[in-house]
């Protein structure tokens, strides 16, 4: 490492006007060669015994901006490697420093990454670095297996087999040949990650109809993605289980929306509106990240790459005219960087930290194929190239647990799908509340806004920025005249009369807005209604005047029968949820394409029904129990809870119910 480094500042002085390792006067070739031997070897002792210090005292810093600081950093720890050279001949400008400081790092990584790949040795050092401090202030792991599970967001079934026999998923193709059972299971109807990480987590995702809803009692809309309501989930999930979560006896939860009741949290959003404390680590993941300054370099110089990659790839889509197509200019190119490169990441040394340790269950959630597939498509190159990094990482977390101090069992699976399609916009020409004004005789405007879509990976950016709080979480104040509240998940739309204190019926909104259930059911773009009842309990409306009550809702005919097996069930089920909006509007879905029409911006959309959105997946090891049963289905998140709970306890290690006082600690 030495010597590489030596070399490359020598090229590197040869190449750039305003780096010198000699004298005005000239040197020889041996003393030139001893000057940048020895600064290297400066910049290499500085790297690794003052930058660790640096960035955890910038943990304060939000960490986007720590990442923008990393080549100043680094190129003052050059000048400073440069000015106690003993040799006293090399200077650089500031600006070279920091060029010359990037390249070396940059170079120092992959130098240490090749060395790891042919000296197994070296690679345990370099995966120890992430956890020899929490390793020497935890008592011996258990001899029993750990578990880790690894969530890869928005990946559905169907993607995965498509991806594994395209090559781009060599590592979990190796797994299915070997280790590996895979198995399909279906979502609620909200299927969207709020609600499936929620049910999986803490083994409840009871009423939450949606990514977002109207709670009329407390005039505020909830938000899966935003802290203060994730948090609010998290304690009513807490409170229905009597149960702290599927993490609770020496869990980690890495990148999560909620803890799932683990001792060690990082970039977790339910806790992230808390002050630091013991408590509340969720930022220290990047600091296990950050720490080692080559990751921190490769990681930047990886950040820009990739906001320079998807303004190339967007620019090729707009000049191509692709359809279906969103527009992906302003932030956006920054949240995805941050999503398929800072994230993934952190989340990824966090989780070989925790094994390293030898934590009992660790549960991560890598968000970056869901953020690319919601603006480039489900099924489209971008999301393949994010694959097959994903790919990468599985292989990388897998090579860490050969040096695990126990043995550990591999669980992957997902949240949901996503189904791809044209947005509801695009192709009417108005948004749903466009659509629900109209019905209820209320002036629409003459160009329709774009619905901004709210996905995980802006959440964590907003919690990084330290600017958690979603826009548009205002509260809703009643009026006499109150119009109504139309919020948008992914191909799943609500509406609520927020100056109507219960949910209304069919019949009460006949009579006020006699237009307006007709309008949504009988628009192409709408395929079928929910809506509560008072003769029928509830009903299912459709296009032209099909009404069915929900007792007699088998799914085989009707509004629900292109939308396959369970789909009459899931209804039911949210129709029993005490927030569940005035109307509920899921939209129309082709069977033949599986396409819906998202009523957010975005081309490849989950949250309703409707496609590969409600279909996920289950990779476990062959070491475990089946999942479910010859000719059962794996049906609704709090039955993988159930399945993941299974396999701990399998392991001899079962997750017990926290004390009451730690209960409402985690909540």
């Amino acid at each position: 490492m030495w010597a590489v480094s030596t070399v490359t500042m020598l090229v590197l002085a040869g190449l750039l006007p305003d780096f010198q390792l000699q004298s005005a006067d000239g040197d020889s070739a041996t003393r030139i060669a001893m000057t940048a031997a020895l600064g290297a070897g400066a910049f290499g002792v500085l790297s690794a015994v003052v930058w660790p210090l640096l960035v955890r005292l910038l943990l304060l810093v939000p960490a986007l901006v720590l990442g923008l600081l990393v080549f100043f950093l680094n190129g003052s720890l050059l000048l400073v490697a440069l000015r106690i050279n003993p040799s006293g001949q090399s200077e650089a400008a500031p600006e070279t420093a920091v060029i010359v400081a990037a390249v070396m790092s940059a170079v120092a990584s992959a130098t240490g990454g090749a060395l790891a790949v042919r000296d197994d040795d070296a690679y345990r050092r370099r995966l120890s670095r992430l956890a020899i401090r929490r390793r020497r202030s935890r008592p011996p792991c258990a001899a029993t297996p750990g578990t880790v599970f690894l969530q890869l967001d928005g990946v559905g079934h169907d993607v995965l087999t498509a991806a594994v026999a395209k090559g781009l998923m060599p590592t979990v193709a190796g797994w299915l040949d070997s280790t590996h059972r895979l198995t399909p299971w279906r979502t609620d109807w909200s299927s969207q990650t709020g609600a499936s990480q929620l049910g999986i987590l803490h083994g409840s995702n009871f009423d939450v109809p949606a990514f977002r809803w109207y709670e009329k009692e407390h005039q505020e809309v909830m938000v899966c993605n935003r802290p203060t309501s994730a948090a609010e989930l998290q304690r009513r999930a807490i409170g229905r289980t009597a149960d702290g979560g599927l993490l609770t006896l020496d869990g980690a939860s890495r990148g999560n929306l909620f803890s799932g009741g683990a001792d060690e949290q990082a970039l977790v959003l339910s806790i992230a509106t808390r002050r630091r404390g013991r408590e509340n680590r969720s930022r220290a993941g990047y600091f296990a990240y950050f720490a080692d300054p080559a990751n921190a370099v490769r990681t930047a110089l990886s950040f820009f790459a990739e906001v320079a990659r998807e303004i190339g790839q967007s620019t090729t889509a707009r000049f191509r005219r692709q359809r279906p197509r969103v527009k992906r200019g302003g932030l956006y190119p920054f949240v995805r960087a941050f999503a398929t490169v800072v994230e993934r990441d952190v989340v990824v040394a966090a989780v070989m930290g925790d094994l390293l340790v030898g934590r009992s269950a660790v549960y991560a959630d890598l968000v970056a194929y869901d953020e690319v597939a919601h603006h480039s498509g489900p099924h489209s190159r971008d999301a393949e190239k994010v694959l097959q990094r994903l790919d990468r990482a599985l292989a990388l977390i897998e090579k860490a647990a050969e040096h695990a101090p126990r043995q550990y069992r591999i669980v992957v699976l997902s949240d949901h799908g996503q189904s791809p399609g044209e947005t509801f916009r695009t192709r009417y020409g108005l948004t749903l509340g466009d659509l629900v004004r109209a019905g209820c005789g209320l002036p629409v405007p003459r160009r329709a806004e774009r619905t901004h879509s709210g996905t995980e990976a802006r959440a964590a950016v907003r919690a990084a920025l330290r600017r958690p709080v979603e826009e548009g979480g205002e509260k809703h104040r009643p009026t006499r005249h109150s119009e109504p509240v139309v919020l948008a998940s992914g191909n799943l739309g609500l509406v609520s009369f927020p100056d109507v204190p219960h949910r209304m019926t069919k019949e009460e909104l006949d009579a006020r807005h006699p237009a307006l259930l007709t309008t949504l059911a009988n628009h192409p773009g709408v395929g079928f209604l929910l809506v509560r009842s008072e003769e029928h309990g509830g009903v299912v409306l459709g296009a032209y005047g099909a009404e069915i009550p929900l007792g007699r809702l088998d799914g085989s005919a009707g509004p629900l029968a292109v939308f396959g097996a369970g789909a009459a069930d899931a209804v039911r089920r949210t129709h029993s949820f005490p927030h569940t909006a005035d109307i509920m509007v899921n939209s129309w879905y082709d069977p033949e394409s599986g396409e819906v029409l998202a009523f957010e911006e975005q081309i490849g959309s989950h949250g309703g029904l409707g496609g590969a959105q409600g279909r996920p997946f289950l990779l476990s090891p062959v070491c475990v129990s089946e999942p479910v049963g010859a000719g059962e289905e794996l049906v609704g998140a709090e039955a993988v809870h159930g399945v993941l709970r299974r396999w701990l306890m399998e392991a001899d290690g079962p997750q017990v119910p926290l004390a009451e006082g730690r209960q409402e600690n985690v909540a």
